[in-house]
């Protein structure tokens, strides 16, 4: 293991600092999410990913559904500093680790959908090149895992029963339910579509002419139970994401053809519309994603 190989440094170095315990169930996937049609070029994420043919880290595509910080210097840099002990210091950006979550239950929707409506999800073999923090990097995690010493989802576990008390007591709205996940980092690259298990997209999404490149590039299609948050529901609760987001989501659906419900489709053709923040727009869906599904 040397500064060459930093995949192996990686693990290497997360694996020394892993609590031994849980080994990763046997359903246990890596899923990948992203919004299919947002993209700063013309084309969607989608099909850059199919052209390109991996899934590449914020630090080559200069994009995310998180912060944007993956620069020399910038937060995303030093949080993977010291989660993988300096390994990615040196190496190039498309050499840098991808990030998604750790899907434990076989949630339809995905294990994190607050970056996304759909998601890759990953084969079992991929599990032991991943790495896992929880919290998120965002929170300077100290429980950290690999495949077999995955210690850290006894903690993850008793977060959710404790959630459960106390949204009890507060109308189900105590902690954002986009937040609760184990993030997981996959080394060694992501490859579209060896590398894949299925491509599972919302249903709105369904007529999108990328899903026939996706299919004609040998990826499995799933859709999920699909995203509709009624606009009034949103309205309903401005101090989530803001009044101005609120009334912004009501703008995209009226606009849209439907002022009453709000779909994710509808945010990736207001964004191809209109010159809007894409900050905005991502506090738009933060809102669909928590207001539109059973959680």
């Amino acid at each position: 293991m040397t500064q060459s190989d930093p995949a192996a440094t990686a693990l290497h170095w997360v694996r020394a600092r892993s609590a031994p315990g849980h080994e990763l169930p046997v359903g246990a996937r890596v899923a990948l999410h992203f919004h299919p049609g947002d993209d700063a070029s013309e084309a969607g994420v989608l099909e850059s990913i199919l052209e390109l043919g991996q899934y590449l880290s914020q630090f080559a595509t200069g994009t995310s559904n998180g912060g944007l910080t993956a620069v020399p210097g910038g937060d995303r840099w030093h949080w993977e500093q010291r989660i993988f002990g300096g390994a990615y210091d040196h190496a190039e950006v498309h050499h840098r680790p991808v990030y998604g979550a750790l899907d434990l239950d076989g949630d339809p929707y995905g294990p994190a959908p607050r970056f996304g409506s759909s998601y890759l999800r990953l084969r079992p073999e991929t599990l032991v090149r991943a790495t896992f923090a929880y919290p998120d990097s965002t929170f300077g995690p100290e429980l950290f895992g690999v495949a077999d010493r995955m210690g850290l989802i006894a903690h993850f576990r008793r977060d959710e029963f404790a959630d459960d008390g106390a949204a009890a007591q507060s109308g189900g709205m105590y902690r954002d339910s986009l937040d609760h996940y184990i993030e997981a980092h996959v080394h060694g690259g992501v490859k579209v579509p060896e590398d894949v298990e299925a491509l599972v997209v919302d249903p709105s999404f369904d007529d999108h002419a990328v899903l026939e490149m996706a299919d004609r590039c040998g990826l499995a299609v799933e859709t999920h139970p699909g995203y509709v948050a009624e606009v009034a529901e949103i309205a309903a609760h401005p101090d989530y994401r803001g009044q101005e987001v609120a009334d912004l989501a009501h703008r995209v659906a009226e606009v849209m053809g439907n002022s009453a419900q709000l779909r994710p489709i509808d945010i990736a053709r207001a964004r191809r519309a209109w010159d809007l923040d894409g900050q905005q727009l991502k506090k738009v869906w933060h809102c669909l994603a928590r207001f539109g599904r059973t959680w």
